[in-house]
């Protein structure tokens, strides 16, 4: 007789059913798949930003200019590229264009590249706390600064401005500002080395019905009275210590002619100029200048003190013939075209 089995094998496991599995499946979810792409708005297309280009030549320089300037960073900030060359031939301009600029410009920051000389002037201004603002520059090849730290005094419309170079070099000039004028303090060399505080300030006041100027630098005034109504304007001009004496006289005859005329006492050299609006954007200008004796014409096609954005074709092209008084036959007719484009 056999003996009986002390360990028998347990019995299978009852068969899993399907709910069961899912729940076991559910106890631990993987990844959940993506959305279905039906009826889903399409990704905004992100727009490119507009490119603006504004040539111009320049027929007495014999100079083209270009600037290519663009919004970036979501229109925080605009790039900016400028190049200059200029036109060989006979009567060329000796100057030399104007080596290419690369800039990034923003509302409290901006950095401007000189391309041939390897260096930028970085530029920035930050609101402090309460009423002051920060404002600062450096040069990258010069290794060299300034800070300027500007605070409102109180309620009142003053101002003060303190100002250094860095790396300082004496005391910070000190400005004061008001509604009328302002008034700087800052140190001077003079040739034999020794240190001066120099008083440089303008101030303007309303008297008898005009505006008086006095401009105060480095030991000279000039005193200038503007007074202007709708059809005359009188300004009289007086230097100090030099009492040289001058007036500029302007005439408005109608809304669309205009004469300005101007003297100096101590030289009696004297210039006019007379100008006629045809409409809005054509505008022409003949005038005399007795230190060089030399007559002259110039026709304006689009608005010379407007934006060449808003004039039509977004151009502007200027004609001038210059006739010397002493050799008729070297007059010349030179020209200045401006004209943007947008992309």
């Amino acid at each position: 007789m056999a003996a009986p089995a002390l360990l028998s094998a347990p019995p299978p496991p009852p068969p899993m059913d399907e709910d069961a599995s899912a729940g076991a499946h559910n106890a631990f979810p993987g990844p959940a798949p993506p959305p279905s792409p039906e009826g889903a708005p399409p990704p905004p297309r992100r727009r490119r930003p507009a490119v603006r280009v504004t040539s111009e030549f320049d027929s007495d320089a014999r100079l083209f200019s270009h600037r290519l300037s663009c919004r970036v960073m979501d229109g925080l900030a605009k790039l900016r590229v400028r190049v200059h060359h200029g036109v060989g031939g006979a009567g060329a301009a000796a100057v030399e264009p104007p080596p290419p600029e690369v800039a990034l410009l923003a509302r409290n920051f901006s950095v401007a590249v000189d391309t041939v000389a390897r260096s930028a002037m970085l530029r920035g201004a930050a609101d402090l706390a309460g009423s002051l603002r920060l404002s600062a520059k450096h040069d990258t090849k010069e290794q060299k600064g300034e800070v300027a730290v500007r605070a409102n005094l109180g309620d009142s419309p003053c101002k003060i401005e303190l100002s250094s170079v860095v790396p300082p070099d004496g005391l910070p000039r000190t400005t004061f500002i008001f509604p009328n004028g302002e008034v700087s303090v800052k140190q001077k060399y003079l040739d034999e080395g020794d240190r001066i505080l120099s008083v440089n300030g303008i101030v303007r006041s309303h008297v008898l019905n005009g505006v008086c100027t006095a401009l105060y630098s480095d030991n000279e005034m000039n005193i200038k009275y503007r007074y202007k109504d709708e059809e005359l304007s009188f300004i009289p001009s007086l230097s100090l210590p030099s009492n040289s004496l001058s007036f500029a006289f302007k005439r408005q005859f109608t809304p669309s002619d205009k004469l300005s005329y101007r003297y100096q006492f101590d030289t009696n050299y004297w210039s006019a100029i007379y100008k006629h609006k045809a409409s809005k954007h054509v505008k022409w200008k003949a005038g005399y200048e007795s230190d060089q004796r030399l007559g002259w014409a110039s026709l304006w096609v689009g608005d010379a003190g407007g934006k060449t954005k808003e004039v039509p074709m977004k151009a502007k092209v200027q004609l001038t013939l210059k006739v010397p008084q002493d050799n008729v036959k070297n007059s010349a007719i030179m020209f200045n075209v401006k004209k943007r484009w947008d992309f």
